[in-house]
């Protein structure tokens, strides 16, 4: 992210970060219905623009609209729709109970909006990665500027279009632009800032924001796990692996990035993988390459990186189970599957990021558990198993962000559950109301009735008699 800031970017970004930063004055104390309408305004433009979306996508990841439908629009319309129901009952007061030590008093937590918040979103899911935190900060009352990935143009410049359609500039605004854009930003005192991306970088984003005390929001990614016990339904585990997995080419925080599969059944949960694999993204008489369900690496740089990392375990002794074309002009990567994979190869130590799964059986439990704690936390854990012990021996030996029995990934669609990761996989929590108390300061007000209180009856001077109550009084506790 490191770049030379350019004075003729740098001025714009700096003028409409004060003119946010007036506006945020006024928006803590607007009606509700404002962020309200706003919100509406961003589903009907959705709804209105859904074609405009799909050829975006098609353009800078050949991706079928059908997928875009699932993943990118319907993951923000349920955002907004749940906003939209909720967002009165997250904003009004909640009233909190006096202890004892305080009995005279009156307390409430009041939820207002942090000010001015910074969005850095994702190529790899461009829309929904960028929309989904912006209704969360639009719910929660704050002034926003967005930095879409200039990875994928196309869909950068049609979020720009429909910021400057919809919004109120003084409320809303989009840059465009590479690593100078979002250099320049970072140096601005945001009151938080929401990045989604990778650890590295992420770690770039939080000493940026430590310079200010901006708090943040950090949804990073890592090497999530797959655990498929000897009790686990197979066909099942290899379909829900296989559909996250090779998704988006791979190109997904929440990818199974490496499979530990009992050894009992190892062959078995391999041939089912790849038939699986080929079911889902292919129809009769097609290739992955011609499959319109199939898409493609996002540029030359990831498509590279990619290949390097196959190359390596494949120097270290690893087998291709599964595999076809990788082609540079098109940046196209087949499905690959790999087994006797080393596990100090590059494949199954760093963030894969595509469409490449190591396969790796294990004896016992206790040795697939040693090798997910001997990596930093995942963003996901995901375990097959139809046993309850076993269930619960996963989910209190590891830490994860997430974790799903017996399914891959569908947690990030449940609005009720904080989504995100923890330490190299993240800091904090987004979705339904995490992500409304994550663009918000949730400042605590207590009322001091008058009178006497209990806490006035050990004011100094420390009298015998004050003496006496505090012995009484710490023997309730």
């Amino acid at each position: 992210m490191e770049a030379i800031a350019n004075p003729s970017t740098t001025a714009p970004l700096v003028a409409a970060f004060s003119r946010h930063k007036t506006t945020a004055q006024t928006l803590r104390t607007e009606p509700l219905q404002n962020r309200k309408n706003r919100l509406m305004k961003l589903r009907a433009w959705l709804h209105a623009h859904r074609q405009d979306i799909h050829t975006a996508m098609f353009d800078d990841f050949r991706k079928n609209a059908t997928e875009v439908d699932a993943i990118e629009i319907f993951h923000v319309l349920g955002e907004l729709k749940y906003a939209l129901q909720n967002v009165e009952q997250w904003s009004t007061p909640k009233k909190i109970d006096a202890p004892i030590t305080l009995v005279g008093t009156r307390s409430f937590i009041q939820y207002e909006p942090r000010g001015v918040c910074l969005i850095i979103s994702p190529w790899n899911y461009p829309l929904s990665l960028c929309l989904g935190p912006l209704v969360s900060a639009l719910a929660a009352g704050n002034a926003v500027v967005i930095k879409p990935s200039e990875m994928t143009p196309h869909v950068s410049a049609l979020i720009r279009k429909m910021v400057e359609e919809i919004f109120e500039p003084e409320v809303v605004s989009v840059f465009e632009g590479g690593p100078e854009v979002s250099q320049t930003l970072l140096g601005l005192p945001f009151d938080h800032i929401f990045f989604t991306g990778s650890p590295a970088i992420g770690k770039v984003v939080m000493k940026a924001a430590a310079e200010n005390l901006a708090s943040v929001t950090l949804e990073l990614g890592g090497k999530s796990p797959v655990i498929v016990t000897d009790t686990a339904r197979i066909k099942d585990a290899a379909r829900r692996t296989a559909f996250t997995k090779f998704l988006n080419n791979g190109q997904t925080c929440l990818a199974p990035d490496y499979v530990l599969v009992d050894e009992k059944v190892a062959p078995e949960f391999t041939r089912e993988l790849i038939e699986q694999t080929k079911k889902l993204f292919t129809e009769t008489g097609q290739t992955f390459e011609t499959s319109p369900h199939y898409c493609r690496i996002v540029n030359d740089k990831h498509f590279e990186r990619l290949n390097g990392i196959l190359q390596d375990a494949v120097q270290r002794g690893a087998r291709i189970e599964y595999g076809g074309a990788v082609t540079a002009a098109t940046r196209f990567v087949h499905p690959m599957i790999l087994s006797s994979v080393p596990l100090d190869a590059r494949v199954m130590e760093e963030e894969i990021f595509g469409p490449v799964l190591p396969v790796v059986p294990y004896a016992n439990l206790s040795d697939a558990l040693a090798i997910i704690n001997s990596k930093p936390k995942a963003l996901a854990l995901y375990v097959f198993t139809n046993h309850q012990k076993t269930q619960d021996r996963v989910l209190r030996e590891t830490s994860s962000g997430g974790v799903c029995v017996n399914d891959c990934g569908i947690h990030f669609m449940h609005h009720d559950l904080p989504f995100g990761g923890v330490n190299n996989s993240g800091v904090g929590k987004s979705h339904g109301h995490a992500g409304f108390l994550a663009f918000s300061n949730e400042k605590a007000v207590l009322k001091q009735r008058g009178g006497f209180t209990s806490v006035s009856a050990f004011y100094p001077p420390y009298t015998p008699l004050v003496k006496k109550l505090m012995d009484w009084f710490l023997k309730l506790f």
